[in-house]
């Protein structure tokens, strides 16, 4: 939201307005209606129909209170669905072991063999672990 109302404000949107057309409608509406006249009319004083074109643009890019918290609502939840795939990981790492395990018992002349494979398959199942908290991350921090 804010990189669209850095679009929105430009300098000459700024030079012709004034503060009240950046404050947010919850902030016109508690302070009162005399704070709200007085800034209203010395507005609409010089440029009355433009200025009341450029509050119901900016007016259109806020954001609620409510909304905000959907989003972070939903930060939540996206990242603790990604990290679902940290728990597929640590299943994985214990069946590569314990296939190494059953392979060494079965024959122990592989055992250094059957080692490099188990380290292999140890690291490409901690490097998908990885990726998902990674992606948690982005999700939570990066959005």
């Amino acid at each position: 939201m804010y990189a669209c109302a850095k679009f929105v404000s430009t300098p000459s949107l700024i030079r012709s307005g004034s503060r009240a057309l950046y404050r947010p409608l919850s902030a016109s509406l508690v302070s009162g209606p005399d704070a709200g006249r007085v800034e209203a009319n010395s507005i609409l004083a010089p440029q009355s129909v433009m200025a009341s074109q450029q509050q119901i643009v900016l007016r259109g890019f806020q954001t609620s209170a409510v909304s905000r918290d959907i989003d972070t609502a939903a930060k939540f939840i996206g990242a603790g669905a990604a990290t679902v795939g940290v728990a597929g990981s640590g299943a994985g790492i214990g069946t590569v072991f314990g296939s190494l395990i059953i392979g060494y018992a079965r024959n122990p002349s592989l055992k250094q063999q059957l080692f490099s494979y188990a380290i292999l398959g140890f690291a490409l199942s901690e490097a998908m672990g990885l990726f998902c908290l990674m992606v948690a991350f982005l999700i939570l921090f990066a959005m």
